[in-house]
């Protein structure tokens, strides 16, 4: 029997209108990210998100190199493309038969090399192969991926550069072609975030990891940037790897690597306040991200049916306006940041 649809709420994406569910699904774990991954556990992760009520479903050409989109491809021919809002990625391109070697997390993917491109026929040329690998006909969100300090170092300016003249470019001419509904960005930086808006005209960005309960910086240009330009925000990283879903224990991750002392004293201080409210922390990171009235959805990774069903069950408990309050008051959340209602 199949399972009931869930009551996800939709919102706009920004000034496209596009709806999509308050929760996304992030296919950044269907790539064999840390760890192998089965395979039929990974498709089934997708079929029961969609089936669920996820209609946002966020990919990359470099999650596995490539087998993150394949798998979603595999999903997609199960649970139906129709109705699903697919947003996947440029500014790479994968050359078969090479070997990977790049010392990337993904420990398994497909046998391909990753080849950086924000060129105008290398952007086309990601999203040709984005288009076989996910078996559609059609993508909706383009995002240039990864053009941040993060991923470059000090060759990010040059990638800038080749962004806004090759991939820009190209991404505006599709979207004037009617062959993708929304173009943006997906990076880490907020910085980088404003930066692109304001040069180009982006419809939606992925910002990751840089609106949390940890980090609210983006508080200060980028999020009240995005409402006066309407552009719709997908929020990943709300539990920054790890640290805010598994809390300060042995080992958590915060930016993808073990959690440093300050920020696993941060994270105590927040749970000591979650136990005497009775709530738990991963839901109120992810509540906290859906408060701002920019973001549109939160996209959160999961690489089995049950993640899936944890994540979406996190919207079930309501965390009181009192937990706010207190987390205002001891400056482990802003005052300047929207809470939930």
């Amino acid at each position: 029997m199949a399972e009931p649809a869930s009551r996800l709420s939709s919102r706009p994406l920004g000034r496209t209108g596009i709806p999509v569910s308050c929760i996304g699904f992030g296919t950044a774990p269907l790539g064999d990210l840390y760890a192998r991954l089965d395979e039929r556990m990974a498709i089934e992760a997708v079929a029961t998100a969609i089936t669920l009520g996820v209609t946002l479903l966020d990919t990359s050409p470099l999650y596995g190199h490539g087998l993150a989109e394949h798998r979603c491809g595999t999903a997609l021919r199960i649970a139906g493309r129709e109705g699903v809002v697919l947003s996947t990625k440029v500014g790479r391109w994968m050359a078969p038969r090479e070997g990977r070697g790049d010392g990337s997390n993904f420990v398994g993917g497909l046998p391909h090399r990753a080849v950086v491109d924000y060129s105008y026929d290398g952007t086309l040329r990601s999203v040709e192969q984005s288009l076989l690998r996910l078996s559609t006909d059609r993508i909706d969100v383009l995002l240039i991926h990864d053009v941040d300090v993060w991923t470059h170092g000090d060759g990010m300016e040059q990638r800038f550069r080749e962004a806004m003249e090759g991939a820009y470019p190209a991404l505006h001419r599709l979207r004037a072609e009617g062959v993708v509904k929304a173009i943006g960005v997906g990076v880490n930086e907020s910085e980088m975030c404003a930066r692109f808006a304001r040069v180009g005209d982006f419809d939606t960005m992925l910002l990751a990891g840089r609106y949390t309960l940890l980090e609210q910086a983006a508080l200060d240009e980028f999020l009240p940037m995005a409402l006066e330009k309407g552009i719709g925000i997908m929020l990943g990283g709300v539990f920054n790897s790890g640290v805010l879903a598994t809390g300060a224990v042995p080992g958590a991750k915060y930016n993808y690597r073990d959690a440093p002392p300050e920020i696993l004293d941060r994270v105590r201080r927040m749970e000591a306040i979650c136990a005497a409210h009775a709530v738990r922390l991963p839901d109120a990171a992810l509540q906290f991200g859906l408060a701002h009235p920019a973001v549109a959805s939160v996209v959160l990774g999961g690489g089995s049916a049950e993640e899936v069903r944890r994540n979406l069950s996190a919207l079930e408990r309501p965390v009181p306006a009192a937990f706010w309050a207190e987390m205002r008051e001891t400056g482990l959340v802003r005052a300047d940041a929207p809470v939930p209602a």
